[in-house]
């Protein structure tokens, strides 16, 4: 039987991170947090990064492993990311993936492994390609026909036939994978992501995008949504009253994105975080996964 695996997935703002913790605390876990921006140590506010006390005790992993100025890819994730979970086993805990990262989240779901990180990073200028296509040029393309045609498996199927050496088939992953993910209401949800930018002004988002426009301003760390708003106030060209607005309008826009990739592209099990039986749907579900030798 595989060993098991949790995914929180779900837009900015949703309470992913919460859940999380509160799943750990249920099944003896430890939290793998599934963001590309939170492995940066020393930006914490404009990340949404969790606090010691929110931890509550908690182990999290792949948090502040990064300097601000260092690169990061879809690639370092999985590697890091699989050893963390094999880490988490080792010590008959359950591995908890909480993040909105999709790609991220995906290539490690899918085994984006093959031929290291050359081959990984043209695999997904590949994806990119073929997600353009349609469902029948799709099916030209395979050189081995599906016997039942999904659109994601065979866009994988044709990356496996470009890279893949020697043997064709995917390496089939150790792990059985649960996705949840978190949705709500669109003007609720809109509403949530603004009123988290104006908390991290309170908490001086402002100070940590300041170091980034003065000491690192072409690093892939300023280039997220969270900081490369201010940039404009700082030099002069935007008010903070207009900056502030472009990041709230930022993150929504970032927000529909992330609800795009995780319908679109994976099979999640979505639950409404304002329905009267939220979390304790999601709490029964995951016993349900965790009890049984088939989900």
């Amino acid at each position: 039987m595989k060993q098991k695996v949790i995914v929180i997935v779900g837009p900015t703002a949703i309470g992913k991170s919460a859940l999380g913790i509160k799943l750990a605390q249920m099944f003896d876990g430890e939290v793998i947090s599934g963001d590309s921006q939170q492995i940066y140590q020393g930006l914490d506010i404009g990340t949404a990064k969790v606090t010691v006390e929110e931890m509550a005790g908690i182990s999290h992993h792949l948090i502040d492993i990064r300097d601000v100025d260092a690169s990061f890819s879809a690639h370092d994730f999985v590697e890091e990311a699989t050893i963390a979970i094999e880490d988490i086993l080792l010590r008959e805990k359950l591995p908890i993936i909480v993040g909105g990262t999709g790609l991220y989240i995906q290539a490690l779901i899918e085994g984006y492994h093959l031929g290291g990180r050359e081959n990984h990073e043209e695999m997904l200028k590949l994806r990119a390609r073929l997600e353009e296509y349609s469902d029948a040029e799709l099916q030209q393309t395979l050189e081995i026909p599906l016997k039942e045609f999904n659109r994601r498996r065979a866009i994988r199927a044709i990356e496996l036939q470009e890279f893949a050496v020697g043997e064709r088939e995917n390496q089939e992953s150790p792990y059985e994978f649960y996705l949840i993910g978190l949705e709500a209401d669109r003007e609720v949800l809109y509403n949530r992501i603004n009123q988290r930018v104006d908390s991290m002004l309170e908490q001086g988002i402002l100070d940590e995008a300041k170091v980034l426009y003065r000491n690192y301003r072409d690093v892939q760390a300023s280039r997220a949504i969270g900081y490369k708003e201010f940039f404009p106030y700082f030099s002069g060209e935007l008010s903070l009253e207009l900056a502030t607005e472009k990041l709230k309008q930022d993150s929504r826009r970032y927000a529909k994105r992330q609800m795009t990739w995780f319908k679109n592209r994976m099979a999640v099990k979505f639950y409404d975080v304002f329905s009267l039986d939220y979390p304790e749907n999601v709490i029964i579900s995951a016993r349900g996964f965790l009890e049984s030798d088939k989900f």
